[in-house]
């Protein structure tokens, strides 16, 4: 089953694709799997796994170490930092000075970290304002445990479609923005989930992160 569901979703990004170069990377969002589920996921060759809890997370590294690719994906709490960071292989969730400092203290080899933007203004999501970003980077850049690697958002649950597009454009020429003074390096952008993959890809995005469109079966 969740071959076939890659394959679909695999399908489905290549018709978004603006150009054949595009590379389109999926995290399987293994967050909800226990660790023999986790498995099946391996084993159907995916190797980019994101997990959002220490609690969840750790019980997997302690069973698959790196053979995964690792991505945490979920807001970490800053006293959470030294148990998950030197695990991880990327971040996806750096939003505040407080977590750069405790990421900086705790972690004995640089991770790849994207820097969470708010970009609907929701109370709701955690991430940067927009219009702060510049100045976080410009405070983070100095930090050699974090290498910026790119911007991640979470599009409104409730939107249009043309709405969720727009903000996932919005955060593209963002990025596009500050890599010309971050260099080329800072090109990732994660933003897409199951409901909206496709409109990530069409603006961009180079990691996806999907849960129940792709493993949703092992959960039922």
């Amino acid at each position: 089953m969740i071959q076939q569901q890659l394959k679909n979703i695999q399908s489905l990004i290549e018709q978004a694709k603006q150009t054949p170069a595009h590379q389109v990377e999926i995290i399987a969002v293994t967050k909800q799997l226990s660790v023999e589920q986790t498995r099946i996921v391996l084993d159907a060759g995916l190797q980019h796994l994101g997990e959002n809890r220490p609690q969840g997370f750790l019980p997997k590294v302690e069973a698959f170490g790196h053979e995964p690719v690792w991505h945490f994906i979920g807001s970490l709490q800053t006293r959470k930092v030294r148990d998950v960071i030197d695990h991880i292989d990327f971040l996806h969730s750096l939003d505040r000075m407080s977590l750069a400092q405790e990421i900086q203290k705790r972690a004995t080899k640089p991770v790849k970290c994207f820097i969470q933007v708010n970009v609907s203004g929701e109370d709701s999501k955690h991430g940067l304002a927009v219009k702060d970003v510049r100045d976080f980077i410009e405070q983070v850049k100095p930090m050699d445990k974090m290498e910026l690697v790119g911007l991640m958002t979470m599009a409104p649950l409730e939107a249009s479609r043309e709405e969720i597009k727009q903000q996932f454009h919005q955060l593209r020429l963002l990025r596009d923005e500050l890599r010309e003074n971050l260099g080329p390096e800072f090109k990732e952008l994660s933003m897409g989930m199951s409901g909206d993959y496709e409109l990530a890809v069409e603006e961009g995005a180079t990691f996806i992160r999907i849960g129940t469109a792709l493993v949703g079966s092992l959960k039922e």
